[in-house]
């Protein structure tokens, strides 16, 4: 090798080693920007603040890791609902009451899922129980359909009426006993209406309004008879769908509207009363039946005893909710007396359409009426057209 040649090839190792240390440099001074750099921590320097979870307000007080039972309820709305509350005072008085022994794992706000596929997990076992809205309940049981008529136990009044009937309510809550599920008791989230985008004063401004309504038969039917459009949605999909305009209206109460803030959007209100928004609280049977004895009768007693103290409660919150509502500018609105009486005939329709669903009777059944239906109108007073009360 000459000595232009050693030279030549000194010259190229220097130049890379150049180059590679420089390379080096550049990754370290940028991968510095990513690092955190170490200084000297304030006295006065607070840590960052963690994300509160929306239920954090709802703990329970106690260490719930020693319970025997665990019962694990559903439900799909907001907790300051006081028929959604429910599952919280029962979480409570459960584990006051069995000093300690059931653990009832509350999980609103849609936490497993939309109603139609919790309702699922319930009848395989996957869950407990579930508060679950009268309207979805007729997926597993389309006798619970007979509260979504129209204009038939449509207040608070007629409500507390129904529920003290005897075995006309109690052949009501066993409209999912064939499919594994016990029906216990009921809260309720306020009367049904139409909170819209645009005011609705009259049924024509009413057609204009594309409106969600629940994944239910009944209510299919119903807008159907009346002639409106309507959009079967599940509710989680509900504040998207409304703001993005895939929806105009919704078919829901006053109380829920403005606890869910939908009245941020939605902002009319035409007050329809045509039904009770309620939450039947169900039970995985075979789950209910596998406590021992002693705790099955203190499970159901609270059971009937939380929910008749939230239905009380629930009367007076749904006047708040409007009041809340009003002055926060929600305007609201009725349908004059002539167009009430045409919803009122129009839906009677659906009355005899979903009869034979309602009337249907199955092995479990304790009692068996000719035909259920026309007994609960009878006692209710109903009369399509002639309802002074809606």
């Amino acid at each position: 090798m000459t000595m232009i040649q050693r030279k030549t090839n000194a010259c190229i190792a220097f130049l890379l080693l150049g180059f590679v240390a420089l390379l080096c440099w550049g990754c370290s001074d940028s991968g510095s920007k990513n690092e955190p750099v170490a200084t000297v921590e304030s006295k006065d320097a607070k840590p960052a603040q963690v994300k509160e979870s929306p239920l954090d307000k709802w703990k329970p007080d106690f260490d719930p890791s020693g319970a025997k039972y665990k019962c694990i309820i559903s439900n799909v709305s907001h907790p300051v609902i006081k028929g959604v509350y429910t599952g919280f005072l029962l979480r409570d008085e459960l584990w006051k009451r069995t000093q300690g022994q059931i653990y009832v794992d509350f999980k609103p706000l849609s936490m497993l899922g939309g109603e139609v596929e919790v309702l699922n997990q319930l009848q395989m076992g996957a869950i407990q129980g579930m508060g679950v809205s009268s309207v979805a309940s007729t997926n597993m049981g389309p006798r619970f359909g007979l509260v979504n008529l129209p204009f038939l136990i449509n207040s608070f009044d007629k409500l507390d009426k129904f529920v003290e009937s005897g075995s006309l309510y109690d052949h009501f809550m066993m409209a999912m006993d064939h499919q594994g599920i016990m029906g216990l008791d009921i809260t309720g989230y306020g009367n049904y209406g139409w909170a819209t985008t645009s005011p609705v004063k009259t049924l024509d401004d009413a057609k204009k309004i594309k409106f969600r309504i629940a994944e239910a038969a009944v209510n299919s039917l119903l807008y159907n008879q009346w002639g409106l459009s309507a959009v079967v949605m599940p509710w989680p999909d509900v504040p998207v769908s409304l703001k993005q305009g895939v929806i105009t209206g919704l078919d829901h109460t006053p109380m829920v509207c403005n606890i869910t803030k939908k009245f941020e959007v939605a902002k009319y209100y035409t007050q329809i009363n045509y039904a009770q928004g309620l939450f039947i609280w169900v039970f995985n049977k075979t789950w209910l039946n596998s406590l021992p004895e002693d705790l099955r009768a203190t499970f159901i007693q609270v059971v009937h005893e939380v929910c008749a103290d939230i239905r009380n409660q629930t009367k007076q919150q749904e006047i708040d909710q409007i009041a809340a509502a009003k002055a926060d500018g929600i305007q609201f609105f009725t349908l004059s007396d002539e167009e009430m009486d045409t919803l009122k005939k129009q839906g009677d329709a659906v009355h005899k359409q979903y009869e034979q669903e309602i009337n249907a009777l199955y092995d479990g059944d304790l009692i068996r009426p000719e035909n259920y239906l026309k007994t609960v109108q009878d006692y209710m007073g109903y009369a399509p057209g002639n309802d002074p009360e809606a």
